[in-house]
């Protein structure tokens, strides 16, 4: 299930927009706001893990997700004014400014600001932010029950499933809402082949006779962050890692299924449309990748310290 205090966030003291620290109380934007009305956005998320051992706060792969945020407004054609070193300065300037020493959540948006119903966005003004949430676990770290819902997941012909744009996410949205209302606590999305895509703000993965397999990238999936972190590291494990194509029936007869996402970190995924999977328990391939993942975005692992920005 979904955690109730990512639900009721609050902002943390101070945001930066376009170059500036500014309390959250100013950070506001006129109702005409081009982004509101069309989505015209992009964004990122990131998460920034406290370590009381080390007395840090750790940004985990800030770099690479900078990196698909400029990638993503390349697709989207809109210009972002700051450079991928800008941006991470940025970041540990705002978690500094608002003295973070808890788990963080950095919500980076790049959105057409301009206060128009023109859709053609064009050289139109564009504002980059930055926000820092106080942020815990995402999804139920026991395990969630997950729904295959009847919206399909975008097409890549259709939409640039590449780039994070906001107006992308009405289509997780409405999965999400369906997933819930049937009493689900995650949706998963099929794409229009048939094939297993994604969750709602999650890629997925299945065990299989103790194989990792996830859906490839042509699939109409995010190519994320942490499913790429997962392919690399599984290996460290000693674990076989195969993309290919995966059908609903293989999601109720694998092994084991989890989530993985900035949000979702790695969530068991222990029932799919009312069918227990494997034991109903998280599974033990998944706790081992669980615990290395957390062992990494802590600072406990010397060979991946290069993914982490300390703040302190």
């Amino acid at each position: 299930m979904l955690n109730k205090e990512f639900i009721f966030i609050r902002l943390m003291r101070y945001v930066w927009i376009n170059g500036k620290l500014v309390s959250e109380k100013e950070a506001v934007i006129p109702i005409l706001t081009h982004a509101l009305h069309y989505g015209t956005s992009v964004f990122e998320g990131i998460r920034a893990y406290w370590n009381p051992d080390l007395n840090n706060l750790y940004i985990f792969r800030a770099r690479e997700h900078y990196v698909r945020f400029h990638n993503s407004a390349k697709i989207m054609g809109i210009k972002i004014d700051y450079g991928i070193d800008e941006l991470i300065d940025a970041t540990v300037e705002l978690l500094r400014a608002n003295e973070a020493r808890e788990d963080v959540y950095i919500r980076p948006i790049a959105f057409v600001s301009a206060s128009t119903v023109n859709l053609d966005i064009r050289d139109l003004e564009v504002t980059t932010a930055i926000i820092t949430i106080p942020f815990g676990r995402y999804l139920e770290p026991k395990g969630v029950r997950a729904k295959v819902v009847s919206w399909l997941r975008i097409h890549n012909s259709m939409f640039p499933m590449r780039a994070k744009v906001g107006g992308i996410y009405v289509n997780s949205v409405l999965a999400l809402m369906d997933a819930k209302n049937s009493g689900f606590d995650e949706a998963i999305m099929l794409n229009r082949d048939g094939y297993v895509a994604e969750g709602s703000g999650e890629n997925i993965f299945i065990v299989k006779d103790g194989a990792l397999h996830t859906p490839p990238t042509y699939d109409s999936i995010l190519e994320g962050i942490t499913r790429a972190t997962i392919i690399e590291v599984a290996k460290d494990l000693g674990l076989n890692v195969i993309e290919r194509r995966i059908t609903r029936e293989e999601l109720y007869t694998a092994d084991e299924v989890f989530f993985v996402g900035t949000a979702a970190e790695v969530t068991p995924v222990v029932n799919i449309d009312g069918r227990v999977i494997g034991d109903g328990k998280p599974g033990p391939i998944t706790l081992k990748i669980r615990n290395y993942y957390m062992d990494i975005v802590h600072g406990k692992v010397d060979k991946y310290r290069h993914w982490l920005i300390p703040v302190y």
